[in-house]
């Protein structure tokens, strides 16, 4: 199985926002959505939008909102 985890990470590492799902188009919308509400300024200080896959719900961070 594979997970697709969006996160959005602000620039002290902390994650600001993370959605979890197994569908790939699903989490690349996702993760297009996450990279556009990033304004300017917040990308210049260092906020980013990542996407990674794991093969466990074990790795997704707890906080995620988790879609299946």
């Amino acid at each position: 199985m594979i997970i697709w985890v969006n996160e959005q990470i602000d620039p002290s590492g902390i994650i600001y926002a993370c959605i979890a799902c197994c569908d790939e188009t699903q989490a690349k919308q996702c993760h297009e959505s996450f990279e556009q509400n990033l304004m300017a300024d917040q990308k210049k200080m260092g906020w980013v939008a990542t996407l990674r896959t794991v093969s466990s719900w074990d790795d997704v961070p707890v906080n995620s909102l988790k879609l299946n």
